[in-house]
């Protein structure tokens, strides 16, 4: 029987309390595994409670002392209100998508046109299953794992430490010769054995059943209590790795090695290949094997091994140039169009959707499909009554496909595009050149409204947990929220009601509480997620990371939008030199910051208490270049201009595609012309690719 005394917690000293909090955490973390996951305990209850007690009492004494791994911050933990929020120290970035063998063959192509390979180079890439589960980081400090987080919007995630420790697979402490820092990112699954047992539970508690793996996953990983966590027997694989001192490998396979020598498991089916020919033949062997496997994968992804070759391919908005998902071919099924609803969007697009006799299409029910546009309903001669088929596309989207024709019954309907908003009534204009129609109701279209603001406070913008579609449709057929600004004030709003949100039906006092914390959480948003979360016309997140990075914050954003709004001069120039920027989303942009009603809401929000963080530069500690303005013009006959741009902007510089006043410098290469002319005209300072190359060299 294990003892929980020894010293009186009063008479304790600091050096004593310390050490004795480490065993504590060490012991009570063993039987935390046994009880959880073995299902094996090897001490009472009782027992087991004054170990917890003895820490607790200690910690209270000595608060400073308080570890990251301690018991209190893991399983049996009174539930929290919510989860912290933690900024990835470097992005947890998505993966491009190849679905034939000619997207990979261009994904090979690609690489050897950015680095500039010979014929002979051979590229060699790690190629593993792709899990379809929850993507998760491990942060471990001097060989101990202290704080884990899920991937988020790639930036910033959710801390799920308490939850992650119940895991078996993920181990608590490296082996020796760990780095002082290293996160290790994988994939939290659920088996199918696991997901069938969860099921026939859920069953038997008379609770809906999950309706795949991956979402079993996902809901088991984000339990307020880590104890319900424990119980739903998680696996994890190990696949990358983000902030670290020290790498022990020079190559994604030594890495994965290593990884596997720490005690994480790494997907067994991970192999090494040469070239195309290799890649697709295992490709082909993981799809044949694909049932056979005890968890659910959705395709294959490929990394380039060696790991200099990954740092100069860097990466392109949210995804890394040096790996691309392969995924299998989407699942299709046979079903029935009841009707064709049109759905008007936050820019008053109206989407026509099919109404479906509902089906199973790879594990999920559907019951709606896009039909993109009119056009697509003519094209493929959708009618209501015709048998379909259709399928999810990157197994997410459902769409239809095409008509079964000799299944068409005589009284199909044929679709008629509505010349009216559904909603408000509004006349709906098709533009020339455009395929989509639109509501001319602006702000009074009620759906336009609703929409903004449900993607206003959606995951990849403010994402504000507890707020989804369901309760903004609600709040703003009861008038509580109409502008995003309403959101911030409805706490005090509802304090001073006399029947407040929780005595209405389906919340509580605990469920308003956790409403209201989660909406004060969000009050601070980086200048990137808050643009997005506007809904300005073609601005999505990458073209909002663009703009933050390049004006860095909301009163240079304004300001320059506001210099612009004649859509000629030097800020105009500004803006168009931006990389990625072309004249549709500057025109986009500066119409929307030009109209008086958008600028009340931005200044609504900063009255309602929201702080718009100003954008980071990208890390570039030592960087000469960090800051400035650079173009590169002619031909660079060392470095590829792809990469020298992707140095450039990796050392913290801006890269704009023609010169102006506002540019420091300009990199040519044989062959420049007409901006090498106007640098020297501006008195910029012009250098070779050679001394760029230098330059790099000094900055990096």
């Amino acid at each position: 029987m294990t003892d929980a005394g020894g010293i009186a917690v009063d008479r304790l000293t600091e050096a004593q309390a310390k050490d004795e909090l480490a065993r504590l955490a060490a012991e009570i973390a063993g039987h935390d595994v046994a009880y959880h996951q073995r299902d094996a305990p090897v001490i009472s209850d009782a027992d087991y409670d004054a170990l917890r007690r003895r820490n607790d009492a200690i910690e209270a004494r000595f608060p400073e002392l308080v570890r990251p791994d301690s018991p209190s911050l893991g399983v049996g933990a009174a539930p929290a209100s919510g989860f912290a929020k933690v900024t990835h120290s470097r992005p947890m970035l998505s993966l491009g998508n190849a679905f034939d063998d000619n997207d990979v063959a261009e994904f090979l192509a690609r690489i050897r046109r950015f680095l500039n390979l010979q014929p002979e180079d051979e590229i060699v890439v790690v190629a593993e299953p792709k899990i379809d589960g929850l993507s998760a980081s491990l942060r471990y400090e001097d060989g101990r794992f202290v704080q884990g987080a899920t991937r988020g919007d790639g930036r910033e995630g959710e801390d799920i430490t308490a939850n992650l420790r119940t895991i078996a697979d993920i181990p608590e402490r490296l082996g020796r010769g760990a780095p002082a820092v290293f996160e290790v990112r994988g994939e939290v699954y659920m088996s199918h054995d696991a997901f069938a047992a969860l099921n026939r539970a859920q069953e038997a508690a008379e609770r809906p059943p999950y309706a795949n793996p991956r979402n079993a996953a996902a809901g088991s990983l984000r339990q307020i209590d880590a104890g319900v966590t424990a119980g739903r027997q998680l696996g994890f694989f190990a696949y990358a790795w983000g902030e670290v001192s020290a790498l022990p490998a020079d190559s994604q396979s030594g890495v994965l090695d290593r990884l596997r020598k720490w005690g994480f498991p790494v997907q067994p089916w991970t192999r090494r290949c040469a070239g195309l020919d290799e890649i697709l033949a295992f490709y082909r062997e993981i799809a044949a094997a694909r049932a056979e496997l005890r968890y659910d994968i959705d395709g294959v992804v490929y990394k380039v091994d060696r790991l200099d070759w990954q740092d100069r391919l860097g990466a392109v908005s949210r995804s890394p140039r040096w790996a691309t998902a392969h995924k299998f071919p989407a699942e299709k099924a046979q079903t029935r169009v009841l009707g064709i609803d049109v759905q008007v969007g936050r820019t008053g697009a109206l989407t026509p959707v099919a109404r479906l006799q509902p089906v199973t299409v790879g594990g999920v029910v559907v019951s709606n499909a896009t039909l993109h546009n009119e056009d697509y309903i003519a094209e493929k001669d959708i009618r209501i009554g015709d048998t379909v088929v259709i399928q999810r596309a990157g197994d997410v989207i459902p769409q239809v496909l095409e008509v079964v024709i000799d299944r068409r019954p005589a009284d199909a309907a044929t679709f008629t595009p509505r010349e009216t908003c559904p909603v408000c009534g509004s006349h709906a204009v098709r533009e020339e050149g455009e395929a989509i129609r639109r509501c001319t109701g602006g702000l009074i279209c009620p759906a336009q409204a609703v929409e903004r603001l449900k993607h206003f406070v959606s995951r990849d913008a403010f994402d504000i947990e507890g707020l989804g579609n369901k309760q903004i449709q609600a709040f703003w057929e009861e008038g509580l929220v109409r502008q995003p600004a309403d959101i911030f004030t409805l706490a005090d709003r509802d304090a001073a009601a006399e029947a407040g949100l929780a005595a209405r039906e389906g919340w509580g006092e605990t469920s308003v509480r956790n409403l209201f914390n989660a909406i004060a959480a969000r009050r601070e948003i980086s200048l990137g997620r808050f643009v997005h979360a506007l809904g300005i016309r073609h601005i999505g997140q990458a073209n909002a990371a663009v703009l933050a990075r390049n004006y860095q914050s909301l009163d240079a954003l304004l300001t320059g939008m506001r210099d612009a709004a004649d859509q000629a001069g030097e800020a105009w120039e500004e803006l168009l030199n931006i990389e990625g920027v072309g004249e549709i989303v500057a025109r986009a942009v500066v119409e929307f910051f030009a109209e008086a009603h958008n600028l009340e809401v931005v200044a609504a929000l900063r009255d309602a208490g929201v702080d718009v963080r100003d954008e980071e530069a990208p890390r570039s500690e030592g960087s000469v270049v960090a800051g400035k303005t650079l173009v590169f013009t002619g031909t660079l006959e060392i470095m590829t201009r792809s990469e020298a741009k992707a140095r450039a902007e990796s050392l913290g510089a801006k890269v704009a595609g023609s010169v102006s006043k506002k540019t420091d410098l300009v990199i040519a290469g044989p062959g420049a012309g007409s901006k090498l002319k106007k640098a020297e005209e501006l008195g910029v300072e012009v250098i070779s690719e050679e001394d760029w190359l230098k330059l790099v060299g000094a900055a990096g």
